[in-house]
């Protein structure tokens, strides 16, 4: 999608600084992180937001993906997976991501 910035990351027009990458998702760093570490993991693919996953094996492509950077970074086993679906839920880039969240103790409820 041409006006979307997670697709321009993807596509190299925007800067970002990856993380990892492999052939169906691209990791980098969020802008505004909301813990030490804060990484977004974007399917390469345009896929608006959770709603709009139309192959379920979608999410299996990416969790290889979500632990390749988890591991990369040496957080494996201790950081937290959010994906919110649309902007009353927090989407604020119409692009399918998950956050990847570490490096501080991360309560429930977040806050």
């Amino acid at each position: 999608m041409e006006s979307c910035p997670f697709c321009a990351i993807v596509q190299k027009r925007l800067p970002a600084e990856t993380v990892y990458e492999d052939e169906n998702a691209l990791a980098f760093r969020d802008i505004r992180p909301q813990a030490p570490v804060h990484v977004l993991i974007v399917p390469k693919e345009h896929v608006g937001s959770a709603d709009d996953v139309q192959d379920p094996t979608l999410w299996s492509r990416l969790m290889p993906a979500v632990k390749a950077t988890a591991a990369k970074l040496g957080v494996s086993g201790g950081y937290r997976l959010v994906v919110n679906c649309g902007e009353s839920a927090g989407q604020t880039v119409p692009h399918l991501h998950i956050h990847l969240l570490a490096g501080r103790g991360l309560q429930w409820p977040p806050g």
